[in-house]
């Protein structure tokens, strides 16, 4: 069986090729296409999430596929934007929500908020690449696609524990239980700060590294790493594995003082 970091490395080689190969698919064609002509013409938050699909593509786009369902609970999010720091999304541990009211920002620009390419093209890039990633069979090549992807704006430890997929690669790497997502906030951060410097993020060379410790121990920890049930766990679903319920409330009381 080919290794986690081999198959990471030769997809990663040419992401652009890839990513091509996804948009051909005929379902992905055609999403695409439907998305890119419709979005101009939505103008307000309740129009957005009753086109079902477009709505269902935007929230794909951010990794948020399985909240689709949740309409009221992004209608608050999308009415109450970003601007005010203390709105909906705002107080909210995970930072995609924040991300999918910046990029559909009504709040702030009215019926003009699906014109930019925040809104288009951009979403249309994140589709893509979202899509690549979950349809990795090996869970630890779908972790560290996403985590390659996300680490270049991590500037926090707090930041890592505010995201599932992040923190299972953190821990992962650098040897730590998952089983520490159940301790107390600040316990896990003394943790991963006194093996971690958030520096190393800041360049490819240093994120490459750390996806080499990543995959070689993930390996260890997972002899059969081609399991596809871990989808929930990179794309949304705040488990034990990767954040502990008590966690997610910390992170929010701590990001409303």
């Amino acid at each position: 069986m080919v290794g986690t970091l081999t198959s990471y490395q030769n997809l990663s080689r040419d992401i652009p090729s890839a990513i091509s190969r996804v948009a051909a698919q005929p379902f992905e064609a055609r999403e695409v296409e439907y998305f890119s002509k419709t979005i101009q013409t939505i103008k307000n938050v309740e129009d957005f999430v009753a086109d079902r699909r477009v709505f269902a593509f935007a929230m794909q786009a951010f990794g948020l596929g399985e909240m689709t369902y949740a309409t009221a609970f992004m209608e608050k999010v999308l009415n109450e934007g970003i601007s005010d720091d203390d709105s909906f999304a705002n107080s909210l541990s995970d930072p995609r929500y924040r991300e999918f009211a910046k990029a559909f920002n009504f709040e702030s620009f009215g019926s003009a908020a699906t014109s930019f390419d925040r809104a288009q093209g951009e979403v249309v890039d994140k589709y893509l690449r979202q899509t690549l990633e979950e349809s990795q069979d090996n869970e630890g090549v779908r972790l560290a696609l996403y985590f390659e992807r996300k680490a270049p704006n991590i500037t926090s430890y707090l930041q890592i524990l505010a995201e599932p997929a992040i923190a299972t690669v953190v821990r992962t790497a650098l040897g730590i239980p998952q089983s520490t997502a159940a301790l107390d906030l600040d316990k896990q951060v003394e943790m991963i700060s006194e093996k971690l410097d958030l520096e190393e993020f800041q360049s490819a060379e240093g994120i490459e590294k750390f996806l080499q410790k990543f995959t070689a121990l993930y390996d260890i920890n997972n002899p059969q790493t081609t399991d596809a049930g871990g989808v929930g766990l990179l794309f949304g679903q705040a488990g034990a594995i990767g954040i502990d319920m008590n966690t997610m409330l910390q992170i929010q009381q701590l990001r409303r003082t």
